[in-house]
């Protein structure tokens, strides 16, 4: 659905030259143009309008001095740096363009009538006055010549199977009369033929076709051959076949004329000469003659060159020149060039640029040259607005097919309408004013501007459209027509034309020199006669050509780009016109490094940008490149939509973003859950957006129509009608495209529940509000599967009403309230469905509710029944859980309809609700909580029943363990509380806490049993209290203070086990061994002197002392050691692993995916893959039992060497040696004072330094060991404020394996306890 819209057209002056231009060439390196006359060869250089080179070829003879001599070919030869030329006299000329010689490589006798390259230019087809070809080396050397008609078809003749009789066949609907019709009688060519051949190669070099008048019916005959000059295929015969004749470069089809009894057709031949396929040409019969077709380089578009038969009144015929192109098996005919009937203005050239496929060169009569450059574009309409209908206007002659993609989706080339113009159309522009975007303004070839706008209502509009189909879009209707009065000569000098506001128009010009461009403001003259004028209001000159102009309907900027990539800022909004720099907000100019072919304004940040996309698919936003893989865009209120060669599309929001942020969203490839973007078909193209929709029209490359909703437009058009309270607009897009509905309230919890009651009533469908509860989940969904553009905040969901109460028993509660206000009849199974969705199902209220029905029916005549109820019901919960909940209402009559509406058997629930009925209510009771496991009411029930079930009740604590809610339903001073007290003081036994049992049995008032718990768990100050409380004899308070006193040696409490000898037992000496035995020096000296026991410090304290002294340095000495092996064959390990590392790299090369696996980190947390038999054993041990996964974790933690995790052992080896060391320090700082205060300084002193050093040996050696190659890798970012993309981005990010907690602990280096002063200042 594109147009080929002019971007720039190059006028060149007309040359002073004799005679009139024949043919011409492009030379490909410099652009210029290789003009051959009667007279001379000219090359001319269009951009600067200068002859660069010129030679007479009528000094040498080649051409007569009268002017009366023909060319029968130029083509320039870049490879030789010449040019040829064939003459009608049979000459064939070459033109050195370095030496400026002229050369004659060969004549023929019977003169040349055409010549032809192949596209490798390695051959040339030359065709003689004796109507024969001759094929040639790019040397010039004879390779074949033969004649040109000939009597055989050729080698692809078609064989014939000889399945019986022409009489005898199938016919289709024709039946037998086909075969004996006769033959058409052959028609000799049109008298207005020249009667040349056409020669034309295919686009690989590999066939060339002629088309010649043949000598024996008149009539035109095409005949392919092949590069050795050998025919391969003859025409059927075609009557009223013309002279064009061009083979399609990337393809098997070639162009040529027909002309029928009843219209003109451009006709399409295959290589075997069968026809395939034609198109109409919008003329009458007889009207005009087709002089030449052409094919552009990429075979996009097919220019006719066309005149009228009958000349004018000044004698002088039109010539015309249409550009045509096809989609979906239909031809557009995209331009049409009138250029009049003044025969200085008439072209005498025509030709496609070889190297820019929509660059068109023509040279008039009056040696006047053109160079246009098209490029496609999409017309759409500019509206953001739901006024816009998506409008999009594609031209097909003299017609404008108008397609309005909100009301419908039609598959090109039909349309929603068509507008007929009274000529050609060559433009066509969109109102660019909110609310009036529909309007558009065609101009025609006869330089008339026609506007259409919406009609008053009052038109009759048919009730199908052209094609049979329902009219759904009101037509446009023409309200005024101007006649463009622009004083420019020429053929489309007045292009890329904008409507602006009402009736004010921009446009561009050509300037009076020949890089000089005119920007048009164009407005009514403020004089109209009888026909409506169009003047130029204003205007100003740019220097150089402009290529693009654009503008922006919300800020009214116009923004207009110069050939060589320059951007311009135009003021057309005032008296006269003023252009300017494009500058940034830094004051900088801004400017495209290449030039763009589409353009578009937008703003990012806050601050306007023109982004443009090249041929070359480069997309920049000013001078930053984007992106380098763009097919199209199209900008979308505050989106950047673009499709990229990768076959995806990507929608990006411009208002939360920078230029660089848009660079690297582009540059990097998108997630897996990438919200903007999407995988779409290879080669489809943007059309339009539809406004205020979710909708993006694309198109692929075979033509066809695509409507897609694309994520990100989803979810913003959504979020806009959530912000407008539109509710059921929402709700509706959501249900369509599968959105969340959790999103209704995420997106603002806050206003939600100020708006239930408005919600309620825009979606009006009881359907609907169920579908929305049972969605409900407590996942925020704006924060997991639809997080917001960065930069736009969101209502925290604790704000909405509450923070502690979850999400969905909040909306459901908010809902219920709202339904039962408005209509809790019409809401009755929406009330449920609030009951039942909760966290914590209310299935009890919503069978109360139900039972309510079936007591009071509602009156209402749609209202809910008891039965319709109860079956929704069932269909939300399981029937089993809905019975057993009906149940714990204890109201059988509720039970008995549950049952009812179930599949149970009535023998399955009869007897035993009969049996129910029988007992005492709270028996009754106890007995159904039982039943349903609910065991703590079952406990409360069973408790009103009598002393005579107290039995039974201990037995239901024992078995539930219900024993703390058990003593609250019983008084602390009644016997059942004591019994219960004892119960749980043995259960508490059982489980090993016997200090909390000694509690309960103390409390209740059982002293023996109380006592034995608590000397149990050795808790010696209890079991001393309740021994006196008992009371027991001062021999047993001694005995039972030495047994404690022992098991408090056993763990290593020698201070409160001295206590205990000292104060119960009486027993000092003892005491005093205690504290010695445990190390207490200062507390041992002090009962020492307290009972003046100065004889145990030389019998038992100093050996103690010196006994210490020996063990702690041997115990550091031996320390020390380990600590030196175990780090040096760390070393040794981690050198190795580096080593096998690196030989990985160098065999699997630097791109292997597993290298990342043995950084520093993960060298440490993986076995060596060369290493030893072990590993691959450890994928096996997830599926043995954890006695073995316990025996295995010991083998991974071997200090053997060579075992696959050896480096693991040695970390761990080395923290434990660490951590002893540090926790020493308070146990030698005490043993340093005692040595010093017994004058044992030198065995301190030796204590003391041989520590200091073992520290100092582990401070050093902490960074050498944990250096920054083993600190674990970068956790998976998680949390609340965390997204599904930033999740899944971090965990595709490199890390080294999932270790254990354990083994993780080990990357991080230990901390010494610095601030804990243990040395003694005296032994320095």
């Amino acid at each position: 659905m594109r147009n080929l819209k002019l971007l720039r057209c190059l006028r060149s002056p007309e040359l002073r030259s004799p005679g009139c231009p024949r043919c011409f060439s492009v030379r490909t390196d410099t652009g210029t143009l290789l003009i051959v006359s009667q007279f001379s060869l000219t090359e001319y250089d269009p951009q600067s309008g200068e002859v660069v080179n010129e030679v007479s070829l009528t000094a040498e003879g080649y051409l007569s001095e009268d002017g009366s001599g023909v060319v029968a070919g130029i083509q320039d030869l870049p490879d030789q740096e010449a040019v040829c030329v064939a003459t009608a006299k049979g000459d064939v000329i070459v033109y050195h363009l370095n030496t400026n010689e002229l050369e004659c490589v060969g004549s023929v006798d019977s003169g040349l009538t055409a010549m032809s390259w192949s596209p490798d230019q390695e051959l040339v087809t030359l065709s003689t006055g004796q109507e024969t070809v001759i094929l040639m080396t790019k040397d010039f050397e004879p390779l074949s010549e033969v004649a040109i008609h000939q009597d055989e078809f050729g080698e692809g003749e078609f064989i014939t199977v000889g399945w019986g009789k022409k009489e005898t066949q199938f016919h289709g609907s024709e039946g037998k009369l086909a075969a004996q019709r006769k033959a058409a009688e052959v028609q000799p060519a049109v008298p207005w033929d020249d009667r040349r051949p056409r020669i034309t190669w295919r686009g690989d070099g590999q066939l060339f076709a002629i088309s010649a008048i043949c000598p024996h019916t008149g009539c035109r005959k095409v005949r392919v051959w092949n590069r050795e000059c050998i025919l391969q295929a003859t025409s059927e015969v075609v009557n009223g076949l013309e002279q064009p004749l061009c083979w399609k470069p990337s393809g098997s089809l070639m162009a040529s004329t027909q002309r029928h009894p009843n219209k003109h057709s451009v006709v399409f031949m295959e290589k075997n000469g069968l026809l395939h396929g034609d198109f109409t040409l919008p003329f009458t019969k007889d009207q005009v003659k087709v002089k030449e077709l052409l094919w552009n380089s990429d075979s996009t578009v097919l220019a006719i060159w066309l005149e009228d038969l009958t000349p004018g009144e000044d004698g002088n015929p039109n010539t015309y020149l249409q550009l045509w192109t096809v989609g979906n098996s239909h031809w557009y005919l995209k331009q049409s060039l009138h250029f009049g009937c003044e025969p200085s203005r008439a072209p005498a050239c025509v030709c496609w640029d070889p190297e820019k496929p929509l660059r068109l060169h023509v040279l008039t009569q009056g040696w006047a040259s053109f160079t246009y450059d098209w490029g496609w574009f999409t017309e759409r309409s500019l509206g953001d607005d739901a006024w816009d209908n998506a409008n999009v206007a594609v031209i097909d002659g003299a017609k404008v097919l108008v397609t309005t993609f909100r009301q419908c989706v039609v598959p090109p080339p039909m349309c929603a309408y068509e507008l007929q113009l009274p000529a050609a159309v060559n433009q066509v522009t969109f109102r660019a004013q909110p609310q009036r975007t529909n309007e558009l303004a065609v101009l025609t070839a006869d330089g008339r501007l026609h506007i259409y706008g919406p009609g008053t209502g009052e038109e009759k509009v048919p009730e199908t459209g052209p094609c049979g189909f329902r009219v759904v879009s009101q037509p446009s209707v023409l309200q005024r027509t101007y006649s463009a009065s622009v004083d420019q000569q020429g053929v489309l000098l007045m292009r890329l034309l904008l409507w602006l506001r009402e009736d004010v128009f921009a446009a561009v010009g050509c300037g009076d020199g020949p890089t000089e461009s005119r920007i048009l403001i164009l407005a009514p003259a403020e004089r109209q006669g009888s026909e409506r004028q169009l003047e130029i209001r204003s205007e100003v000159k740019v220097e150089g050509h402009v290529i693009s102009m654009c503008s922006s309907p919300r800020s009214g900027t116009l923004a207009v780009q110069l050939e060589d990539g320059q951007i311009r800022r135009v003021f057309w909004d005032t008296l006269k016109v003023a252009v300017t720099d494009w500058k940034d907000s830094m004051g900088c100019s801004v400017n495209f490094p290449l030039p763009c072919v589409h353009t578009a304004l937008c703003a990012i940040n806050g601050q306007e940008h023109l982004i443009g996309l090249t041929e070359r698919s480069h997309l920049y936003i000013g001078n930053c490149e984007v992106a380098s893989n763009v097919s199209s865009f199209v900008m979308y209120d505050e989106f950047l939509l673009l499709t990229t060669h990768a076959h995806t599309c990507r929608c990006l929001h411009l208002a939360t973003m920078s230029v660089k942020d848009v660079q690297a969203a582009l540059s990097s490839e998108s997630a897996q859950n990438d919200e903007s973007a999407r995988r779409v078909e290879r080669g489809s193209r943007i059309v339009t957006v539809v406004p205020q929709d979710t909708r993006l029209v694309l198109q692929m490359p075979r033509g066809n129509i695509e409507t897609i909703h694309h994520r990100a437009l989803v979810l913003a058009q959504l979020r806009k009608w959530l912000d407008d309270l539109k509710f059921r607009e929402a709700f509706e897009s959501m249900r369509k495209l599968r959105i969340n509905l959790n999103l209704v309230y995420d997106h603002s919890p806050r206003v939600f529940l100020e708006n239930v009651e408005w919600f309620l009533k825009q979606i009006d469908s009881v359907n609907h509000i169920n579908l929305f509860l049972t969605e409900l989940k407590e996942e925020d969904t704006t924060k997991t599967m639809y997080p917001l553009p960065v930069g736009k905040a969101c209502q925290p969901a604790s704000e909405a009403g509450g923070g502690v109460r979850k999400k969905v028993d909040l909306v459901c509660d908010a809902l219920r309230s709202a339904m039962e206000t408005l209509d809790p009849q019409k809401y009755c199974l929406c009330i449920l469905t609030s009951h039942v969705r909760k966290t914590t199902p209310e299935l009890e209220i919503a069978l109360q509710k139900v039972h309510e029905l079936r007591v009071n029916p509602p009156s209402a005549e749609h209202a809910v029944g008891a039965g319709e109820a109860l079956k929704y019901l069932l269909f939300l919960v399981n029937v089993n859980e809905l019975y057993e909940h009906s149940l714990g209402t204890y109201d059988f009559d509720l039970v008995l309809m549950v049952a009812e509406k179930s599949q149970k058997d009535p023998k399955e629930y009869l007897p035993f609700l009969n049996m129910l009925k029988t007992l005492e209510l709270n028996y009754q009771r106890y007995t159904i909580d039982k039943h349903l496991k609910r065991f703590r009411k079952a406990l409360h029930h069973l408790s009103k029943c009598g002393e005579e079930h107290f039995t039974e009740l201990v037995n239901l604590v024992k078995d539930q363990r219900l024993y703390s809610e058990a003593l609250q339903l019983y008084p602390s001073d009644s016997q059942q509380h004591k019994v219960l007290t004892v119960a749980y003081a043995e259960y508490l036994l059982e489980q090993q806490q016997a200090e909390e049992a000694g509690l309960l049995l103390w409390r209740c008032g059982e002293m023996p049993r109380a006592l034995q718990a608590f000397v149990s768990c050795t808790s010696w100050r209890h079991a001393l209290a309740v021994a006196t409380h008992i009371p027991v004899t001062q021999g047993q308070l001694a005995q039972l203070a030495r047994d404690l006193a022992e098991k408090l040696l056993e763990m290593r409490r020698a201070t409160e086990a001295a206590l205990l000898l000292e104060q119960y037992a009486k027993d000092c000496e003892e005491a005093i061994s205690a504290l010695v035995t445990g190390a207490a020096w200062e507390e041992a000296l002090r009962l020492i002197y307290l009972y003046s026991r100065q004889d145990i410090i030389e019998t038992h304290l100093k050996p103690a002392l010196l006994e210490a002294h020996s063990m702690q340095v041997a115990f550091l000495e031996s320390q020390m050691a380990l600590f030196t092996r175990y780090k040096s064959r760390l070393a040794v390990v981690l050198e190795q692993k580096e080593k096998t590392k690196l030989l990985l790299i160098d065999e699997d090369g630097p791109d292997c995916g597993e290298a990342e696996l043995y950084s520093e980190a993960s060298s440490v947390l993986t076995g060596s893959r060369f290493g030893s038999k072990y590993s691959h054993s450890n994928s096996r041990i997830s599926s043995r039992s954890s006695k073995n996964r316990r025996k295995a974790e010991g083998k991974k933690h071997s200090l053997k060497e060579g075992s696959p995790f050896e480096d693991i052992a040695l970390l761990h080896a080395l923290i434990q040696i660490i951590h002893v060391t540090d926790k020493m320090r308070e146990e030698i700082h005490s043993l340093l004072r005692a040595l010093v205060l017994f004058l044992f300084d030198v065995r301190a002193s030796s204590l003391q330094a041989k520590y200091s050093e073992l520290l100092q040996l582990i401070e050093t050696s902490i960074p050498e060991i944990w250096h920054e190659g083993l600190q674990p890798g970068p956790a998976p970012i998680t949390g609340p404020n965390s997204t599904t993309n930033s999740i899944t981005a971090s965990l595709q990010q490199p890390r080294p394996p999932l270790v254990s907690q354990q083994d993780a602990e080990i990357l991080m280096p230990p901390k010494m306890r610095q601030s804990i002063r243990w040395e003694l200042s005296i032994l320095k």
